[in-house]
């Protein structure tokens, strides 16, 4: 099974990019009056991709041994996708105002460079290791 780790890790990391590019994406239309950000297509674009990338992290994860993990630094990663969720969800639609759903936004996507730099130096401090 360890053979297939390249491939999936592949599907994994270009997931990654295009989920946080479509949610940049969305996150600027929708902030500059385009509501079609929100429609049905880019909203299941965007669940399709969502789920690409948590098949591929699953099977990653039970393809690596446990002492890759013994840092911690999945488990920062998964802490962070879940504010960045939160974050991303009043960003895009739960924010008040304007203002405030551009902090969410900027947040948010302050919150996912993080998360890509924990992934890519597995280390829990990301870029501040």
């Amino acid at each position: 099974m360890i053979t297939f780790y390249l491939p999936i890790k592949t599907v994994h990391i270009v997931s990654v990019l295009a989920s946080g590019g479509l949610f940049a994406l969305r996150g600027l239309l929708l902030l500059n009056g385009r509501a079609w950000a929100m429609s049905a297509p880019m909203r299941y674009l965007s669940y399709s991709i969502d789920t690409v990338l948590l098949t591929a992290a699953l099977m990653l994860a039970t393809l690596l041994p446990s002492g890759v993990f013994a840092n911690g630094w999945l488990t920062v990663k998964l802490v962070l996708l879940v504010v960045y969720v939160v974050l991303g969800s009043f960003a895009l639609k739960r924010g008040r105002s304007l203002k405030a759903r551009w902090l969410y936004f900027i947040a948010a996507l302050c919150v996912y460079a993080f998360m890509l730099s924990v992934a890519r130096s597995h280390q829990p401090l990301g870029w501040f290791y």
